[in-house]
């Protein structure tokens, strides 16, 4: 009915207030089917904040408005980060706080230290020109893991991890290793950036970046910003996977982790890549390069 008032206002130039009286309905029932329909309105709503609830619950609460948003615009929705945070609070829906990170850097005895080459320019155009390198601790009921990681800050792909029941030389150097591999070996140039923990200033950790032409960077001792990068991947390492998971087994914590690391790096939507995958950005930018 709403619409034969409206036709009669555009086809013979009848009034809508006398289309309305003639029929008898009001003219602000017209009004509000022409705004809209609110009931349509109710439903879409509805419907958002089911598929928000349903979002929140598939990442276990560890993503806030903008990565949910970028789902629901991947599944076709038209909605903004803001809607979507307004959803979320209307649901009690909120991701867990974060908690700081302790150091675990023990620093080297030698005097050798390299040069600060990054300071705090977590930034780099492409790939293969800045990687960072860290560890933490993972705790199971057998004992505690170490885990050492290299991060290329151009995607935000961790690129080498290593576990380990000893935090040493050898870790760091299997993380490393790991990294060189992924990319193919040619990587002469690139800024490896760590802490000044003896695992990076040992003599193995520096004989294969001399041999391989990576270039050591370190932060200042106890400044955790210098290195804020890798510290800030461990910290969602923590918030995303252990502070969730209890490990029974170190076998168990291995295959987690493991898991974890190639979950983020080819299905977690990081910001600062413009919400997609870490992968899925490499190969976009592989994609740009050929066309």
């Amino acid at each position: 009915m709403a619409a034969f008032i409206a036709a009669q206002r555009v086809q013979h130039g009848v009034p809508q207030a006398v289309s309305c009286r003639a029929l008898g309905v009001s003219q602000s029932w017209f009004y509000k089917w022409k705004r809209g329909d609110a009931s349509l309105r109710r439903a879409r709503r509805a419907a958002l904040a089911a598929e928000v609830a349903r979002l929140f619950a598939l990442h276990q609460g560890k993503c806030g408005s903008p990565r949910i948003t970028a789902d629901l615009k991947d599944a076709g929705w038209s909605v903004s980060v803001n809607t979507v945070a307004k959803v979320m609070r209307e649901l009690g829906l909120a991701a867990r706080r974060r908690k700081r990170r302790r150091s675990l850097t023990r620093p080297g005895k030698g005097r050798w230290r390299a040069p600060d080459l990054v300071g705090r320019d977590f930034t780099a155009d492409t790939v293969n020109r800045k990687w960072f390198g860290d560890g933490t601790e993972i705790s199971t009921d057998e004992g505690r893991l170490h885990l050492a990681s290299v991060l290329d800050i151009g995607s935000r792909r961790v690129l080498g991890f290593g576990l380990s029941e000893h935090h040493d030389a050898e870790l760091a150097y299997g993380a490393l290793a790991m990294a060189v591999a992924v990319r193919g070996g040619n990587i002469a140039g690139v800024i490896f950036h760590t802490d000044q923990g003896s695992e990076y200033t040992s003599g193995m950790v520096r004989a294969a970046c001399e041999r391989l032409g990576i270039r050591q960077s370190m932060g200042r001792p106890g400044s955790a910003l210098d290195n804020a990068a890798i510290e800030s991947w461990h910290s969602t390492l923590e918030f995303e996977l252990r502070s969730l998971e209890h490990f029974t087994t170190r076998a168990r914590a291995r295959a987690r982790v493991a898991a974890w690391i190639d979950e983020y790096n080819t299905a977690r939507r990081h910001s600062a890549i413009g919400m997609i995958a870490p992968a899925a950005f490499e190969a976009s930018q592989r994609d740009g390069r050929a066309a």
